[in-house]
């Protein structure tokens, strides 16, 4: 195969390697592109075109996440990965590896790993790369890299929740708990919520906070019941959509742009968490981006003329 046909082959690999090190479509994409340019202007052919790139893209995103972590702490409320509505890499053997690896949750616990670390345990853990590979990906000896898993492992152990859903009911919970969204069902969302759920936005600055960490079933059923119904009045339409390999929903304003994603984490028969990316900035790759802060005027004036 030529260069090209070669590194296609392999580019849906290369970009789920990327985004579970950085938690950003663009930014996996940018290091995607990055690892082709250096493969591009190589003189000589790897032995092993697989390992080469996967190396490659694995440099570069460590090198990426090391800058982007002073970005992170700066960032004007909760942070959380870009979403990602579909992965493009697929390995049956691995399925459950790499739907867990790209969920909200587990990408949230990434984030407290060191960049080397959470390089190691993506290869190793999620893509079953050996220890070989690993050690020349991140340029550490394999023993070094062994250390590293261990503590990765010992951290994502720490937050991971004791009880997971199945596929099957996580699809059913989240139909009852849209269906009740659009109904602005306040009793029916509260049924659906675990005692301590969270709903959480992450806007940047840019957008407007429809949750800042509401706690409780009470509260968050409330405002949901309260905020998405009048969003439903201006013509605010959502579809339901796997958002990170979890239910969720995309929303869009009238005339079909991008306001935000909403995903849910559902555990143990209930919801325990569901968080919205409002931010404009990481919505990009989902289409053309809508103004959330005219959606929220115009909700308001509804509002102030239904009174």
């Amino acid at each position: 195969m030529s260069k090209v046909e070669e590194f296609e082959e392999l580019r849906p690999l290369l970009f789920s390697i990327a985004y579970r090190i950085l938690g950003s479509v663009s930014e996996a994409e940018d290091a995607v592109q990055e690892t082709w340019l250096r493969f591009d202007g190589s003189a000589t052919r790897p032995t092993s075109t697989k390992a080469y790139l996967s190396a490659t893209v694995t440099r570069i995103s460590i090198d990426v996440l090391r800058s982007a972590r002073v970005r992170r702490e700066e960032y004007v409320g909760p942070w959380f990965p870009e979403p990602l509505l579909s992965d493009p890499y697929q390995d049956p053997a691995r399925a459950v590896e790499l739907a867990d690896s790209v969920s909200m949750a587990a990408l949230l616990l990434l984030e407290r790993l060191s960049p080397l670390e959470r390089a190691v345990f993506v290869l190793r853990e999620v893509f079953a790369f050996g220890f070989d590979e690993v050690a020349t990906a991140v340029g550490r000896s394999e023993a070094a890299c062994r250390q590293l898993l261990v503590r990765a492992r010992r951290h994502m152990q720490a937050g991971r929740p004791r009880f997971e859903a199945d596929r099957q009911e996580r699809q059913e919970l989240a139909t009852r708990f849209f269906d009740a969204l659009k109904d602005g069902d306040v009793g029916a969302l509260r049924n659906l919520l675990a005692a301590d759920v969270q709903l959480v936005g992450d806007g940047g600055g840019k957008a407007p906070r429809l949750a800042k960490a509401v706690m409780g079933a009470e509260n968050v059923a409330r405002l949901l019941g309260t905020v998405f119904p009048w969003l439903l009045r201006i013509d605010v339409t959502f579809e339901l959509h796997a958002v990170n390999g979890q239910p969720g929903a995309v929303f869009r304003e009238r005339d079909g742009k991008v306001l935000q994603t909403l995903v849910l984490d559902v555990l143990d028969g209930q919801i325990q968490a569901i968080r919205a990316v409002i931010n404009p900035d990481k919505l990009g790759h989902l289409g053309p981006v809508g103004d959330a802060w005219a959606v929220d005027r115009e909700v308001r004036q509804a509002r102030r003329r239904s009174n």
